[in-house]
Formats: C-alpha cells, sequence, structure tokens
C-alpha cells in the first residue's frame, strides 16, 4: 500500500494549540502535547476546509494580543 493510498483512509482531526494555530492530526492518535482536538474530523481534505474557513488570522494569539495592546496605547497617547 502507498502513502497516498494510505492516507486517503485516514481520518484525521483538527487540532488547535494554545496560540490558536491549528493543525491536523490523525483521529486514532492521542492529541500531540500542547494540542487539543475542536471537535472536527474527517477526511485530510474535509480537516483542511474547515481550517481554511476558520483560521482566518494567520498570527499567533500572542502577537495578535500585542498588537492590539501596542495600538491601543498609541490611542491613548494621541
Amino acid at each position: 500500500m502507498s502513502w497516498d493510498e494510505e492516507e486517503e483512509g485516514t481520518t484525521y482531526t483538527v487540532v488547535i494549540n494554545h496560540e490558536e494555530q491549528y493543525s491536523i492530526w490523525p483521529a486514532d492518535r492521542e492529541s500531540p502535547l500542547g494540542w487539543r482536538a475542536v471537535g472536527k474530523s474527517g477526511s485530510k481534505q474535509e480537516c483542511l476546509d474547515y481550517i481554511e474557513a476558520v483560521w482566518t488570522d494567520m498570527r499567533p494569539l500572542s502577537l495578535r494580543k500585542k498588537m492590539e495592546e501596542d495600538a491601543t496605547q498609541q490611542g491613548q497617547s494621541k
């Protein structure tokens, strides 16, 4: 069995980390350390389509928060 054939039969789950970054992981395996399932499982393409729809801001959460904080501080200094 080739890698492509094996991959086609694999069910994946969408996982997210503390920085709100998404990935996919084989559903029959425990989520990797630091990642948790978001409740979406399916084929690789279904999971990737889900991620494309929900992950609209690729910046890590810590960067988004820092940029918001900086923008707030700049607005207050004007």
